[in-house]
């Protein structure tokens, strides 16, 4: 799982590179799912509604893997329906370093990166800035990273926490979720692929710090 996890973190720091050096693309991308005058195609009651469900869905698991947590603890819910101290510990933590303290306590209020619906380009009035530069006209709510796409990743965190043999299958899950909502947001106009990205190499590297320092002993 370990390896897994920075794998996919090399990946999404490569591909950020990539486009460091060439941010036009990040443009090119969001133009795909642009249509003029001021219009995205994901900008829809059922795209309202599906990204609604992917920003509220982690909350809800956090919140409720901690109650039965809690619950079983005080012994009121079976222990087989909640996760252990340490795990219980691992999955807050991870949650709280991305999407908490990384994403939205730290990156974006400190990017100013206008969204993409808001650039001239894509029919808004700011200047587009690459995710590199942090001089951007957004002063609240800014693009960079995506915090539903962290949230969204983040459940890879307690799928890997699912019993073999369906621990692959919901480590899967997962990263297609988190893939998923990625895609809608940059298809909302919300957010452009390096803010994607952003996000899940923020997320991918909190989830490992958090099982190397909670779960590591249990691992060697």
């Amino acid at each position: 799982m370990t390896k897994t996890l920075l794998i996919g973190a090399a990946l999404c720091a490569a591909a950020l590179l990539v486009l460091a050096l060439y941010p036009a693309f990040d443009l090119d991308v969001a133009r795909q799912f642009y249509e003029p005058p001021h219009h995205f195609v994901a900008d829809t009651p059922a795209g309202t509604v599906a990204r609604y469900a992917a920003w509220i869905g982690p909350f809800v698991l956090v919140v409720g893997l901690t109650m039965a947590g809690i619950a079983a603890y005080a012994g009121v819910w079976p222990l087989r329906w909640a996760p252990r101290p340490r795990s219980l510990v691992f999955l807050v933590l991870s949650f709280a370093l991305s999407p908490g303290l990384l994403v939205y306590g730290t990156f974006k209020p400190l990017a100013h990166r206008p969204r993409p619906h808001s650039v001239v380009e894509l029919g808004g009035a700011d200047t587009f800035r690459p995710f590199t530069r942090f001089d951007g006209a957004c002063t609240h709510s800014c693009s960079f990273p995506s915090g539903e796409t962290a949230g969204s990743l983040w459940t890879i965190a307690p799928a890997s926490l699912v019993p073999l043999p369906w621990r692959g299958v919901a480590i899967a899950a997962a990263i297609l979720f988190g893939a998923a909502t990625g895609l809608l947001r940059i298809a909302f106009g919300g957010h452009f692929l390096s803010d994607v990205l952003g996000a899940a190499f923020f997320t991918l590297l909190s989830v490992f710090f958090a099982r190397w320092v909670v779960l590591r002993k249990r691992e060697l």
